[in-house]
């Protein structure tokens, strides 16, 4: 399955969609990419006169990337047309702010999969390789 198929398939649009491409996928591994954008919408009054990337989205980008992504290359062989995530549970630190206009880089390592549940280690570094958020991540699949 190549990238674009994967970004194809995320259930998310934008203003919500975090993932500019996927660099590398495997069965239990996923490396991508998102460049946050100067004028997205979080920005606004967060923080006044110093914006700064709000927590829950890096998670949401880390999710996008780290769990869901992962997961539709896992579920590949099945059809997925109709598919539902659930969020289910995050556990993450926050290291380092992420501000406008800077890339990210998301890596996910699965920890396990069963029952179309999906938990995985993600870190979120910036271009210097520097964490700035790091944890894990766990959803539902749901194929009807």
């Amino acid at each position: 399955m190549k990238s674009q198929d994967i970004i194809a398939k995320l259930p998310y649009t934008n203003p919500f969609l975090f993932v500019d491409g996927i660099d590398e996928v495997q069965n239990d591994y996923i490396s991508g990419h998102y460049t946050f954008k100067e004028d997205s919408f979080f920005y606004e009054g967060h923080f006044k006169d110093h914006p700064v990337t709000p927590g829950v989205i890096l998670t949401e980008c880390m999710a996008q990337i780290g769990l869901v992504s992962l997961g539709i290359f896992k579920l590949k062989d099945q059809d997925i047309s109709n598919l539902t995530v659930a969020f289910t549970n995050a556990e993450v630190a926050f290291l380092k702010p992420v501000f406008p206009s800077q890339k990210v880089i998301v890596t996910s390592k699965e920890i396990f999969f069963r029952f179309n549940k999906l938990k995985c280690d993600v870190v979120l570094r910036d271009e210097q390789n520097v964490i700035c958020v790091k944890g894990s991540l766990a959803g539902i699949f749901k194929i009807p």
